[in-house]
């Protein structure tokens, strides 16, 4: 038992830097960033009560009333506006600038842990209430910023810990957190993989066709896709067995490389042919804060210097034997 009780701790409290949370920071805060501007010129539209669109706020939150009250929407955001006497337009451009200043902050590491904490917040009110125009890519940027909300910040790279004077966390805290975010990565893969292999169309490529014809991720010309359609049968096989065995290849510093830059590959592919771009970053950015930027406080040039020290040990340069 005390041998168990040794490997776990050895598995869950190993010693990391906080260079991964610095990339899961930075990309989390770039991800909200472009999100925000992206709605900025829909942003009433979806979000008034009198908007004049086909499904007004007061139907989605009424929807997620019924799931449950307690799930955060902007219309609680709205009515605290309007305990100070700001207009409904007023209160949602509010929102929309704190969630702008929130995710800046982030991107610099400036007061990280409250721009973590109202980022999430802000997000999930936004994301939860636009839920029935939203796909994938919220649920994975929610899950995103919880991690960010409650890992040991701030990180080396962070306005915080060169300029404020932050002292960093312990490296086995740095190390604990990135551990779950990894086996979370490796139980998202798995169970997408296993379900995709149950189903026969991933292995005729009549999932993908439905995927790369459905409006509005129809980006490829249909003509395209039938001259090249006996390819899609042998890309659906691939991306089960990617992300089935991701559990089994990502964790071997041998295997680890060609996993990873190919399930990075993968999701480039879905934002350039689906034109699904914050779904494919936000997937690059988990898989490169939980695998890609792996380091050791031992490395301690690393830990201490910038980008650059860091890119070398992600990406060392081969040795030649003579």
């Amino acid at each position: 038992m005390s041998g168990l009780k040794h490997r776990l701790a050895t598995f869950f409290l190993r010693p990391d830097s906080s260079i991964w949370l610095a990339v899961l920071r930075i990309g989390l805060g770039l991800q909200v960033l472009f999100y925000t501007t992206s709605l900025r010129a829909d942003w009433l539209v979806l979000f008034a009560r009198e908007n004049k669109g086909l499904i007004r706020r007061d139907l989605t939150e009424a929807m997620l009333s019924a799931d449950s009250p307690l799930i955060p929407r902007i219309g609680w955001m709205v009515d605290a506006g309007a305990i100070v006497g700001l207009s409904e337009s007023s209160g949602l451009w509010l929102t929309w600038g704190l969630l702008m200043l929130a995710a800046l902050c982030l991107c610099a590491g400036v007061f990280s842990r409250t721009a973590s904490v109202v980022t999430w917040i802000l997000y999930v009110c936004t994301a939860k209430t636009a839920e029935v125009w939203s796909y994938g890519v919220d649920n994975f940027t929610i899950i995103g910023l919880f991690y960010l909300a409650i890992a040991p910040l701030p990180d080396a790279w962070s306005v915080d810990a060169r300029w404020r004077g932050k002292r960093l966390r312990n490296a086995r805290l740095y190390g604990l957190h990135r551990r779950i975010l990894q086996l979370h990565m490796c139980i998202i893969y798995s169970f997408g993989g296993i379900t995709k292999c149950a189903g026969l169309g991933w292995w005729n490529g009549e999932s993908l066709w439905r995927a790369l014809t459905r409006a509005p991720f129809d980006v490829v010309p249909p003509e395209i896709l039938i001259r090249a359609g006996f390819l899609l049968p042998v890309v659906g096989i691939l991306v089960c067995v990617m992300e089935a065995t991701y559990p089994i290849f990502i964790w071997p510093r041998r295997t680890r490389p060609i996993t990873l830059a190919l399930i990075i590959s993968m999701h480039i592919a879905i934002g350039a042919l689906m034109g699904m771009y914050l779904f494919a970053s936000i997937m690059i950015i988990l898989n490169l804060a939980a695998f890609g930027a792996g380091l050791s406080p031992s490395d301690r040039a690393v830990v201490s210097g910038g980008p650059k020290e860091a890119f070398k040990s992600i990406f060392p340069r081969p040795q030649i034997n003579s």
